[in-house]
């Protein structure tokens, strides 16, 4: 416990971050008991009331309480953002270690991964929901999809580092096989820098979904999203702002807390970073 308040008070940017986003996810999770209501029910008479103390975050076009809706919009953005940071850390790890240590693969799996960076994430998401369509887990197959090739170069770069390491020349006279040698010697010591990528991977996961959203190309109108509710608000954000204010402040937040809690981690990883801050 000491060591962790050590840790936190050493590197603060970790701890302001790590808060931010535990209390979105806790918020996520409990949105039922935060005072909510049905984020779907329809109430035309009480359409686009200003924020109240029956509506806290106001109404929109259609009366649906719009606190209700950012909150719940908070599952949708944080299940898309940790489901496109772990799949495309997995898949892209797998694909670098062996990018890295096998040369013929190397030569194949780079052209493509190339091919595919040399796209917007944002377009070529879009390109892959326009042949399927809208739904929560094509939006997360189309981002994780348009993030592997980030994690794949980043992977095979610190495998051809490590790999001209003495220890790797040692363990291969000795007679360890390639995948002991991948496994034991050259994975661990990529995890640092692929929690940093990580951290930044969830926080564009979240941002392209609120984008794919916004513009009609993301999850169900029905489904609440801050990318869908601002959105619905946008024809009447000049005299109705709390309906993009709201899912705007927490889409900030969002990003605020992983930004911040991934450039702590890089600090606390490599020193001389935050020596040179």
């Amino acid at each position: 416990m000491n060591r962790t308040m050590r840790f936190l008070r050493q590197y603060p940017t970790v701890a302001v971050g790590g808060l931010l986003v535990l209390g979105l996810a806790l918020m996520a999770v409990l949105a039922p008991w935060l005072g909510t209501t049905d984020p779907t029910a329809l109430s035309p008479i009480h359409r686009t009331r200003a924020p109240n103390a029956q509506f806290w975050f106001g109404t929109d076009l259609l009366g649906r309480d719009v606190y209700s809706r950012v909150i719940y919009g908070a599952r949708v953005s944080l299940i898309v953002g940790f489901s496109v940071a772990f799949l495309a850390t997995v898949i892209g790890v797998a694909i670098g270690l062996i990018s890295g240590f096998v040369r013929w693969v190397d030569a194949i799996v780079m052209r493509i991964m190339d091919g595919f960076m040399s796209i917007p994430t944002i377009l070529l998401a879009i390109a892959l929901i326009a042949l399927t369509k809208g739904s929560m887990q094509n939006v997360i197959i189309a981002i994780t999809i348009a993030e592997i090739p980030r994690v794949v170069r980043l992977v095979r770069g610190l495998v051809l580092s490590l790999r001209e390491q003495p220890y790797i020349e040692a363990a291969i006279a000795a007679g360890a096989s390639r995948g002991r040698i991948v496994l034991r010697h050259i994975f661990p010591n990529t995890v640092a820098a692929l929690t940093v990528q990580a951290t930044y991977i969830c926080g564009v996961a979240i941002l392209a979904e609120a984008s794919l959203s916004f513009i009609g190309a993301g999850v169900p109108p029905a489904t609440p999203s801050w990318g869908n509710i601002m959105a619905e608000g946008r024809a009447l954000w000049q005299i109705k702002p709390h309906l993009i204010a709201f899912p705007a402040l927490f889409l900030s937040i969002a990003i605020l807390g992983i930004n911040m809690l991934g450039d702590g981690l890089r600090d606390a990883i490599d020193p001389r970073m935050a020596k040179r801050i």
